[in-house]
């Protein structure tokens, strides 16, 4: 199939909408715009701290792909400081299957390990590949999980809509066209048994934004924000919503509100 026709099909398989990665320039411009956000947490420190205290129920969270925990530091110490138990994964670099177990066993031994410590449900942020995961792990122990939030992950389309499919086939060892790829892929289309939440950016410079979106249901929203991919976990446009989602008391999930000042920030979701 000529490259050109793959913005006009799907390339495995009609339920995996195609959409065109982002620009060359977008990619390009990933770093010093994520050197920006990074920058931009001293001044947004007071605004942040502003946001609900938490109730101290367990978060994990989840690094994206070749990244490990110290990627999520920042994040995870804000919400610490906000009052929630914060785990990081502790599987190392996140390599697909070979960090977590070809079925997953190992980050599901995990979340059960933080399950049964605490005695509650646990909250998964999940950043790019981190996030798809943690949708995936929402449906194999939904009753420890209390709900989800992700950043920027490519959910809901083509693996070929991104622009490291290719570092995702050499890093992780599998091929995005396998049979089990596409099985889990179509199963993450649906919403996941947890109330969940996609923040994600149209100036992402890595995954096509349109892949990042949850479907319409009473339990799933999107929240659009300004900022690149790699800069999720430290954008502080992100890190605030975050933290207004894991605020909420268990059972009485809401979405997010985009009144007053929020309004200059947060545009309306699209939805998948």
């Amino acid at each position: 199939m000529p490259e050109k026709e793959l913005t006009q099909r799907t390339s495995i398989g009609p339920e995996l909408a195609y959409v065109a990665p982002p620009s060359a320039f977008l990619v390009l411009t990933e770093l010093p715009r994520a050197l920006a956000e990074l920058g931009s947490l001293p001044l947004a420190a007071p605004l942040l701290m502003t946001a609900d205290r938490g109730d101290g129920h367990p978060v994990l969270v989840i690094p994206g792909l070749s990244t490990t925990d110290r990627s999520t530091g920042l994040l995870r110490r804000y919400l610490s400081a906000l009052g929630y138990d914060v785990h990081a994964w502790e599987l190392g670099r996140n390599l697909g299957p070979r960090a977590i177990g070809e079925h997953g066993e190992k980050l599901i031994a995990r979340l059960e390990q933080i399950y049964a410590n605490t005695g509650q449900k646990v909250t998964l942020v999940g950043h790019s590949l981190g996030g798809i995961i943690a949708r995936q792990l929402s449906r194999r122990r939904p009753d420890m999980v209390r709900q989800i939030v992700t950043l920027g992950s490519p959910f809901a389309g083509d693996p070929r809509s991104t622009n490291v499919w290719k570092l995702y086939e050499y890093l992780c060892g599998e091929r995005v066209s396998a049979p089990h790829i596409r099985a889990q892929l179509i199963e993450s289309h649906d919403a996941p048994p947890v109330p969940s939440t996609a923040i994600y950016s149209k100036a992402d410079g890595i995954v096509a934004w349109q892949s990042c979106l949850e479907p319409e249901t009473p339990t799933t929203e999107n929240i659009e924000i300004p900022g690149s991919h790699c800069g999720l976990c430290v954008n502080p446009v992100a890190m605030y919503a975050v933290a207004d989602r894991l605020s909420q008391p268990l059972g009485q999930w809401k979405p997010f509100g985009r009144t007053g000042l929020r309004a200059l920030f947060y545009r309306p979701g699209h939805v998948h």
